[in-house]
């Protein structure tokens, strides 16, 4: 389905079209009079209009880091704000540091690139068939930017906003990957400052399409002390893309504005140019003003491999030095690899097959990787838990194995997957480095692979909780391995 032309009479437009399309590439940007809707704003409920909310605070004079972790560091202007006006809502702000300190729990930017990959793999109930990850170049100023696309069922404008607001989910334990509402942002603030989105769903016969921007660069140089997250929603359901008015054409229009003057877009027919590669539902997820490393480098290498993304900092460890031919075979494995290849580190992320779902990174298709098939020697081991109920019948079966590479290549541990979707959708969490061997030890060379859903994962699904069941489940892990290991040699 082709984006929707804009109707030509009737539409909401700019008191001004210059203020769309002269948008200077790499400018700095002019500070925004007024800010425009919150996320959490529901469509039932009255709001300000633009002219109502108090003006910005004056923009931040610090210098701006593109480190991710001296991103954080600015001094925050602290303002009070006017009373509401009589039928608005009052509400507790949500200061812009608290987006960055929020993505601090990804330690790595493959952590957060596994969370949008987990949005799309949940979207396979409402029919997705792929989510597609590359690079697009931003026309503004060239720099790249990290894509997501995919086919699922999409958003409406209500479903937006929930995204797009802190701790909100509408996923159903038992059926999805996520549950605590937070993955988009914190995932999307670490792998860049900001973020646009598209999605175009159909709910009720009413068809929409409806975009978001999260920027942390106009939170900051704007002095805002609150997350503003301006929102424009279209109804498609006739033969153009008609605006959807809440409260008046002006906060509709400022919306608007906003989202042009500190997006990648000039004008809005550029916008609505987004919507084509999407088809009649699904979402696009462009996330760009990339992080970089301490030494101004992108943390992200599009360049190393024109089908591959890269962690430059984890590639290049160790590439200056003269290493041994054992070292050498070790880092060209799997196990190591998934520190610094996308490609690889995808291949591993799910344990089942998928049936009809893809994942395409840079124009191909990842071919998924599975353990246990290659395994010598595997044996497998159940393990029943003490639980209680609704767990209480809950077995959790290892195989456990020696890699085909052995002994010639030694790499050993256990990887720990969670969350069985389906019967054949399988999420994995490892214990320590995300996604990758766990419990080195003395014995040679060993490899396990279980589900264990008994356990919880943290809340950045990078860790396990330090529970009771999880501590039984380590120490049973490391009685698996003397069993095993007694068993194949004696």
């Amino acid at each position: 389905m082709s984006s929707k032309n804009e109707k030509p009479q009737n539409v909401v437009e700019l008191t001004s079209s210059d203020d769309e399309d002269n948008v200077a590439a790499g400018a700095t940007r002019p500070q925004v009079n007024a800010p425009a809707s919150k996320a959490t704003t529901q469509q039932n409920v009255p709001r300000q209009s633009a002219a109502a909310i108090a003006s910005s605070p004056p923009v931040n004079e610090a210098p701006e880091s593109r480190s991710f972790w001296k991103a954080g560091t600015y001094a925050a202007n602290i303002t009070i704000k006017s009373t509401p006006v009589q039928g608005s809502l009052e509400h507790a702000r949500v200061h812009p540091k608290f987006l960055h300190s929020n993505a601090t729990s990804h330690k790595w930017a493959f952590g957060a690139i596994a969370e949008l990959l987990d949005n799309a793999v949940d979207e396979v109930q409402n029919g997705a068939t792929f989510v597609k990850v590359d690079r697009v170049n931003i026309m503004k100023d060239n720099s790249p930017a990290l894509v997501f696309i995919d086919d699922g069922g999409g958003m409406d404008p209500e479903s937006l906003r929930k995204c797009m607001s802190l701790g909100y989910s509408t996923k159903k334990a038992n059926k999805t990957i996520g549950q605590y509402g937070n993955g988009f942002k914190t995932s999307t603030m670490r792998l860049g400052a900001d973020v646009i989105v598209f999605s175009r769903a159909t709910h009720e016969s009413k068809s929409t399409q409806s975009i978001g921007l999260l920027s942390y660069t106009y939170l900051r140089k704007t002095g805002q002390d609150d997350v503003i997250v301006p929102m424009i929603d279209f109804d498609i359901s006739g033969h153009w893309a008609e605006p959807i008015i809440y409260s008046s054409q002006d906060d509709w229009s400022f919306n608007l504005k906003t989202i042009l003057e500190w997006s990648p877009f000039a004008s809005k027919s550029e916008l609505l140019q987004q919507f084509e590669d999407i088809g009649p539902h699904g979402t696009k997820v462009i996330i760009y003003n990339l992080w970089m490393n301490d030494e101004g480098v992108y943390e992200l290498s599009f360049d190393d491999d024109e089908e591959d993304i890269c962690l430059r900092d984890e590639a290049n460890s160790g590439s200056l030095k003269k290493l041994p031919k054992k070292v050498l075979e070790r880092q060209s494995h799997i196990s190591y690899r998934i520190r610094y290849s996308l490609r690889a580190y995808a291949s591993m992320l799910y344990l089942g097959k998928f049936d009809n779902f893809k994942i395409i990174l840079r124009g191909k298709p990842i071919q998924q990787f599975h353990i246990a098939d290659e395994l010598k020697f595997p044996k497998v081991i159940s393990y029943r838990p003490q639980v209680s109920a609704p767990l209480k019948d809950a077995t959790a079966e290892t195989t456990i194995g020696f890699i085909k590479e052995a002994p010639a290549l030694s790499v050993s541990g256990f990887n720990v997957e969670w969350r069985c979707w389906y019967s054949y959708f399988i999420r994995w969490i490892f214990l320590i480095n995300f996604f990758f061997l766990t419990y080195i030890s003395h014995y040679w060379m060993y490899t396990g692979v279980l589900e264990a859903n008994f356990i919880e994962p943290t809340h950045d699904k990078q860790d396990f909780e330090r529970s009771t069941l999880f501590v039984r489940l380590e120490s049973k892990l490391k009685q698996m391995t003397l069993e095993y290991w007694f068993v194949s040699y004696m």
